[in-house]
């Protein structure tokens, strides 16, 4: 069937016809979407472009036109337009704003100085406290001793261990609270 006829039968909703083009075109189209979105697309985005091209066929028969080309290279070029649009819309949806790109690094900045002049206010406020309990405290937070183990260590009871270390977390949440309030 030449394509002339093919384009009449389609025009009046032969879908008999458009059947055997989908048929015969498949193959063609589907490497030509696929090699554009290989990149960034799926199976499934190069299947979409692809019925795509048959769906503006099938919507748009009188948009052949023989002096320009077959049918053949009329769905070549749908289909390629298709996979460029939905590689451009891929490479939207996944690409971040440079101005957020800008935002988000000023953030993260912010945090990691917020962190690091915690870090510095603890570690201050621990090398004040008065011994043992400053040994206490490092053996069990930093050094990940349990209780029973330090009160072993500098032979003392649990309960004693227990007592200065909840005693030194009080302090240091009060030095920590009033310097986070006079920022």
């Amino acid at each position: 069937m030449r394509d002339e006829a093919v384009i009449r039968a389609i025009v009046s909703r032969d879908e008999a016809v458009m059947d055997r083009v989908i048929n015969k075109y498949s193959r063609l189209l589907w490497p030509i979407a696929s090699a554009i979105l290989s990149r960034a697309g799926n199976e499934q985005d190069v299947e979409e472009c692809v019925a795509d091209a048959f769906i503006y066929l099938w919507q748009n028969p009188e948009r052949f036109d023989p002096g320009r080309g077959t049918l053949k290279s009329l769905l070549c070029v749908i289909v390629r337009s298709r996979a460029i649009d939905r590689y451009r819309e891929i490479m939207r949806r996944d690409t971040v704003p440079m101005e957020e790109a800008v935002l988000s690094a000023g953030r993260e900045m912010q945090e990691e100085l917020l962190r690091e002049e915690t870090r510095r206010e603890l570690l201050a406020a621990v090398n004040v406290l008065e011994e043992p309990n400053r040994e206490i405290l490092i053996r069990r937070y930093y050094h990940d001793q349990k209780p029973r183990e330090i009160a072993i260590a500098m032979g003392l009871t649990v309960k004693q261990v227990d007592n200065s270390l909840f005693r030194s977390k009080r302090h240091l949440r009060e030095v920590l609270t009033a310097e986070g309030d006079n920022r």
